[in-house]
């Protein structure tokens, strides 16, 4: 049996993090709609440069752009035996397309745990984050900061702030998700899928609480 994951939360909550801890416990693949929009914007194809602009407004991308670039990466071999979905679906609307999507795989979603943080805290954590410009190493001013102030700790290169960690673009992408995005809640909820998980604790804890509301595949 496939297991398929989406993992709700606001951005900042840690949702890649635990993403990939899930994706390795339970030998699943991790799809995050943020590395396939990241791919096309480093490849500099035509999708990459309209999803770069999008997103450096603080925007979503459309939904026919993401729906389809998710159902490619869901008929690869990695994703087999299902998939713990990363910032996909964003709204009610591409919740249905998956739940379509999905029934051509002979599967479901089967489990939606929400990774909840407070707003502050989800600002303090977003806008501190500073990217090395050789590897993409990437460091925090409060909790992981460079060594050398503005020089990778890694490799010597330049730190910089990436447009969407500015905090301007932070607060925006947060009310963007809670207008978006917050709707999922209710929809999932009524499915009787979501489980809250209080994102607000260690990293170890709150993976700990993943596992422990995941199903059995075969369940």
């Amino acid at each position: 049996m496939r297991l398929y994951i989406v993992l709700l939360g606001p951005p900042g909550a840690g949702k890649g993090t635990q993403a990939e801890r899930l994706s390795k416990a339970r030998g699943i693949a991790h799809v995050s709609s943020g590395d396939i929009f990241r791919e096309n914007i480093k490849n500099q194809t035509e999708l990459g440069t309209q999803v770069k602009d999008i997103l450096d407004r603080g925007d979503l991308v459309l939904d026919d752009l993401t729906i389809a670039m998710i159902r490619d990466r869901l008929k690869r071999a990695d994703c087999e035996m299902g998939a713990v979905l990363d910032g996909f679906p964003r709204n009610p609307a591409q919740a249905d397309a998956l739940e379509v999507m999905l029934a051509e795989f002979d599967g479901q979603v089967d489990v939606v745990p929400y990774i909840q943080v407070p707003r502050d805290e989800l600002i303090s954590r977003l806008s501190g984050r500073w990217t090395c410009r050789a590897e993409g190493h990437i460091f925090h001013a409060t909790f992981n900061p460079p060594q050398v102030e503005g020089v990778c700790d890694h490799d010597g290169s330049e730190l910089y702030q990436r447009e969407d960690d500015k905090r301007e673009t932070v607060e925006r992408r947060i009310s963007v998700y809670l207008e978006q995005t917050a709707p999922l809640i209710d929809y999932y909820r009524g499915k009787g899928k979501l489980v809250e998980i209080d994102g607000n604790q260690a990293i170890d804890a709150v993976t700990s609480d993943l596992l422990a509301a995941m199903p059995e595949q075969g369940d």
